[in-house]
């Protein structure tokens, strides 16, 4: 039986090396590795299942000497899935769309206030270290996810990929420091906390809050939509300060 089952695993290795299947399995089971660890440690903030997948894979190509050409050649369609992914944050505005006009003003407040101050503190801190100007443009966009943040980058001459980067590191540090931040400040309100990282962490922030608490997800899902579609509009009329 071991020897059947060794073999088969065998099959399924030498087709998945000679495709671009490879590197599509191997994020998914790093990804899958990294939640377990994630579970077991009871979702400490520092054990966060992006990071260590991340780290999994940087470890795999460094050892196997693979090129991210090759590797987005097997991992595009999870790329590919950003876009749907993006366009289905209406759904939770939509299903919960009495809970936000209940609170309009308050959200249109920390939207806006956020929204504005993500793009202005990037900027300024860029600008302050003499940054040269298509890094600031990558700058700008980075609190929203990533198909939005790349669009608006290179729409704005900026440069997409690194955008992408400091997307992801934002979205990271996000969600490691949401939860503490949080209780030191005394924010009991779950849709206050969700909303907050929603609108500063985007996706990653909103899994983060999803594990949480489901109205905390819910309002970060949210938060994460609306501040996509201002950011695109704010973005081009505040690069023009710096």
């Amino acid at each position: 039986m071991n020897e059947i089952d060794n073999s088969s695993l065998f099959e399924v290795w030498v087709y998945l090396s000679q495709t671009p299947l490879l590197w599509l399995t191997t994020t998914l089971i790093a990804y899958i590795f990294a939640d377990s660890i994630s579970k077991k440690l009871n979702r400490h903030p520092l054990a966060n299942p992006v990071i260590i997948a991340a780290g999994v894979l940087i470890i795999i190509l460094k050892i196997s000497e693979t090129t991210f050409q090759t590797y987005f050649e097997g991992a595009q369609f999870i790329h590919f899935l950003l876009g749907p992914a993006t366009v289905a944050l209406a759904v939770p505005l939509f299903r919960n769309l009495p809970k936000v006009t209940s609170r309009i003003l308050p959200v249109l407040a920390a939207l806006i206030g956020g929204s504005v101050t993500a793009i202005l503190s990037a900027l300024a801190i860029g600008w302050a270290l003499n940054l040269p100007s298509d890094i600031l443009l990558s700058l700008a966009p980075k609190s929203v996810t990533t198909p939005i943040a790349m669009g608006i980058s290179e729409q704005l001459g900026g440069i997409p990929t690194l955008t992408a980067v400091l997307v992801i590191a934002t979205g990271i540090t996000g969600a490691v420091m949401v939860t503490p931040l949080m209780n030191v400040l005394k924010i009991q309100d779950y849709a206050a906390r969700g909303f907050a990282v929603g609108i500063a962490s985007h996706g990653i922030g909103t899994a983060r809050a999803f594990q949480i608490n489901p109205l905390a997800g819910t309002f970060a899902g949210i938060a994460m939509a609306l501040n996509g579609a201002l950011t695109a509009l704010l973005v081009p009329l505040l690069v023009k300060l710096f």
